[in-house]
Order: structure tokens, then C-alpha cells, then sequence
């Protein structure tokens, strides 16, 4: 490297955006995901040891996946060599294989390819990657924010470690962002700013577990808020809020005001009140609220507070569950909004979700095996043993049922199931009332 191929990278350094400057060197310095990376973890010891195989990060966007990747790079002795899959084609990757044979034919040392967003490479070209993986040419770190099951090529999942990162934790965010303010060598130091507490916490929380996002955010605020007549760049909750381009409300994702607003939510629409229902969705939406979140609150309400009373319910809140997701913010909530309106103005029962709860109790209280009449006639010395010995198959019979007992004789007699008097649950309630006599 010569003169002015340092002074470049050095200046590249400085001018790069903060979360790239912010960014740890050495694995002791990586915030959050210890599930993989604590000290007595797989991950951990093989950085450590210089050990590493082929992994697959998988995880939302900003919880470290290249972080990981370029403190492998520092901590490696093997050559590291990485490519984006968004703009690499077949050629790049032709050039990095004949580097990774030539190193380890000349001088026995290993190569390591990241390829960040690897969902996006073809099948062509993942299998391409294929025979270089398995034979050792290179060891492949891939990373997507996809679930590779789905998107990376089955032959290549098989042959990797694949480690999930999760969402960083609001502690985690607040830790790197006041580390950004004060840290004059990498952050915002030497700028003199200082940022309230308030606006701390809601970027921390409205980051979303984003430590990008985070970062971001407060270096576009350092740089676009003028200083007072103290000197200081002060970082108040509504410069925050406009720089993350998330509203405040009174709404603290992880304080008693969340949950009082979730259980209201759910609430109306258990009582069969839309407008209340759809007011407290927009609430949460209004805030910031994770659409999955909300999606998944609607299907629980769907199946516990409706039930078999209107069956569609669930369906509608699965439906819109993955149509929200697919088609994402602002279309979402239109989507979200019909299955809370069908839902609240849907008739109501819990009678399923009692049944599943008396079973339970049921299975915890009781002894029971199997009546020998149900159990598995097909394997070999079955029927020896009776297996399956008088059963009557319901479709051989009027109306496709026979009265059999099918509990076990420790239970016979148990009633966990009682179908309510609302919607769909009535016409149940009465086939079961006319079987149950016979």
C-alpha cells in the first residue's frame, strides 16, 4: 500500500457513515446476540480458535450479520474476500475461486467469502459456489436477512452452521448510541452534542432492535441541528422523532402504557366494539408498532374469543396476517383493519379454548393409555398383540358415525368440549347434543 492509497482508505474512514465507523473490530466488542456469541458458545470458540466452517447469519436487517463477518475478518489468518450478492455476478465470484486455489495450492492458505445479501444470487449461481464449499477451497460466511431454508440453495444450507440473529434488545441500543455520543475517535465526541433521556429511549425503542437504523439516526440529527447559545447540540425527543420518522405518543413500547393499550385492543374486540378496536389498532400503528406483533394478537383473538361460533375468523386473520406482511406499511393497515372489524363484529365463544385447557388439566390429573381398539394395527406382531381389534371405521356406517369409545377408559366419561349457542358453534352444539344421546 503506498502514501495515497493510505491517505484514501483514511479518508474514507472518517467520511463513512457512523454506523460503519461504530462498528467493533474484535468479537469481545460486539453488543447483543450472546445466544451465539457468549464465551461458551460454538460460534465464540471458532472465531476465537481460528477454526471457523462455512455459517449462514440469518436475521432483520442491522443486528450484526457483517459485523460478525468483518470481526472474523480481523481475528482470521486466512485471506478474507468479500462480494455483495445485489451486484456480483458469476465472473467476480470465477476470480475470488482461482485467488482462494492459487493461495492454497501455493502457500496452504485458507480462504473465507462473505457474501452479504446471498438470497439474492440465483440457483446457478449458488451452485456454482457449491463444490468450492464442500471441497475446502473456500469457507463460506453468508448472510440474509431471508430465511435461507427458503432461499439458499438446499446442497450449500447442509454443508453450513446456520446461526439466527435476533433483534437487539433496547439496553443494547442505548448502550451503542451513548458510546456514539461520547466516543471522539469513531462518534459524534467531538461535536459536542448531548441528547435527553427521553430521546434516548425512543430511539432505542423505535429502532426496533435496528442498531443501523439507531446510529443513523442520531448522526443525522447531530449534523442538522444547530448548536445553542451554549455551544452544545442538544437532541431533544422531537428532533429524535423526526429523524427516525417515528411518531411520539404516549406509548413506550415495553412500558405499562404498551400493555394497557394491547389489552384494550384485545378487549374490544372480545366485546364485539369495532370502532373501539380499529381506534386502538391506529393507535399502535400510529406509534410504531411491529405489524407481526399485531398480527399475532389478532389471530390468538380469532381462535380464543371466536372460535368455531364464526371458523372464518381465524382464516381471515391468517389471510391478513400474511397479506400485511407481504405488503408492508402504509397498505397494511388497511389489511389489518378488516380482520379486527370482522373479528369484533364476529359472535363469540371460548368454548375451544376451554376444551384445550380442561384437556390439559385432564392429562396433568390422569394416568391413561390408549384403548386397544385405536391403537396402530399395521406394524408387524400388531394384531397378535389385539391391536386395532374392533374398531368400527366411521365412513362404514350411516351417516359416517358409530358410537365408539374413544377416550381412554381412565376418562370415558369426560366432557372437555362444550360448544356454545352463537353462529356456527349452535349447529355443533346440536349434532354433538344428537350423537352424544345415542
Amino acid at each position: 500500500m503506498d502514501l495515497f492509497d493510505y491517505m484514501r482508505e483514511t479518508n474514507q474512514e472518517k467520511e463513512s457513515p457512523l454506523a460503519s465507523r461504530m462498528r467493533p473490530a474484535t468479537l469481545d466488542e460486539v453488543v447483543g446476540q450472546q445466544h451465539i456469541i457468549g464465551k461458551d458458545r460454538l460460534l465464540y470458540r471458532a472465531i476465537k480458535a481460528d477454526k471457523l466452517s462455512s455459517v449462514i447469519f440469518y436475521g432483520p436487517p442491522g443486528t450484526g450479520k457483517t459485523t460478525l463477518a468483518k470481526v472474523i475478518a480481523n481475528t482470521t489468518s486466512a485471506e478474507f474476500k468479500q462480494i455483495n450478492a445485489t451486484v456480483a455476478g458469476k465472473k467476480d465470484m470465477e476470480e475470488v475461486i482461482q485467488e482462494a486455489k492459487n493461495l492454497r495450492g501455493m502457500y496452504g492458505k485458507k480462504t473465507i467469502l462473505f457474501i452479504d445479501e446471498i438470497h439474492r444470487f440465483n440457483k446457478g449461481q449458488q451452485d456454482y459456489l457449491l463444490p468450492f464449499v464442500e471441497d475446502g477451497t473456500v469457507i463460506l460466511i453468508g448472510a440474509t436477512t431471508e430465511n435461507p431454508y427458503f432461499e439458499v440453495n438446499g446442497a450449500l444450507i447442509s454443508r453450513s452452521s446456520i446461526f439466527e440473529l435476533k433483534p437487539l434488545e433496547k439496553a443494547d441500543i442505548r448502550s451503542l448510541l451513548k458510546k456514539a455520543f461520547t466516543d471522539t475517535e469513531k462518534g459524534m465526541g467531538s461535536f459536542r452534542a448531548q441528547i435527553d433521556d427521553d430521546a434516548l429511549d425512543f430511539l432505542s425503542d423505535m429502532a426496533g432492535g435496528d442498531a443501523r437504523s439507531a446510529l443513523n439516526a442520531i448522526e443525522l440529527a447531530v449534523l442538522t441541528t444547530e448548536r445553542s447559545a451554549d455551544g452544545i447540540i442538544h437532541i431533544t425527543l422531537d428532533v429524535a422523532s423526526e429523524c427516525i420518522q417515528k411518531r411520539v405518543v404516549n406509548y413506550d413500547k415495553r412500558g405499562d402504557n404498551h400493555y394497557d393499550i394491547i389489552s384494550a385492543f384485545i378487549k374490544s374486540m372480545r366485546g364485539s366494539d369495532p370502532d373501539a378496536a380499529v381506534y386502538y389498532l391506529a393507535k399502535m400503528l400510529y406509534a410504531g408498532e411491529d405489524v407481526k406483533f399485531i398480527s399475532r394478537r389478532i389471530m390468538i383473538c380469532a381462535s380464543e374469543d371466536v372460535g368455531n361460533a364464526d371458523p372464518m375468523a381465524l382464516v381471515v386473520a391468517v389471510s391478513a396476517a400474511q397479506a400485511a406482511e407481504r405488503v408492508g406499511m402504509p397498505e397494511a393497515q388497511i389489511i389489518l383493519s378488516q380482520a379486527v372489524t370482522y373479528i369484533a363484529c364476529a359472535p363469540k365463544s371460548n368454548s375451544a379454548s376451554n376444551a384445550i385447557f380442561a384437556a390439559d388439566e385432564a392429562v396433568k390429573q390422569y394416568q391413561t393409555s390408549v384403548p386397544v381398539h385405536l391403537k396402530d394395527a399395521h406394524y408387524k406382531g400388531a394384531q397378535k398383540l389385539g391391536h386395532g381389534t374392533g374398531y368400527k371405521y366411521a365412513h362404514d356406517y350411516p351417516g359416517h358415525y358409530v358410537k365408539q369409545q374413544y377416550l381412554p377408559d381412565e376418562i370415558k366419561d369426560a366432557r372437555f368440549y362444550e360448544p356454545g349457542v352463537l353462529g356456527h358453534e349452535k349447529e355443533i352444539g346440536e349434532y354433538l347434543k344428537k350423537i352424544r344421546q345415542e
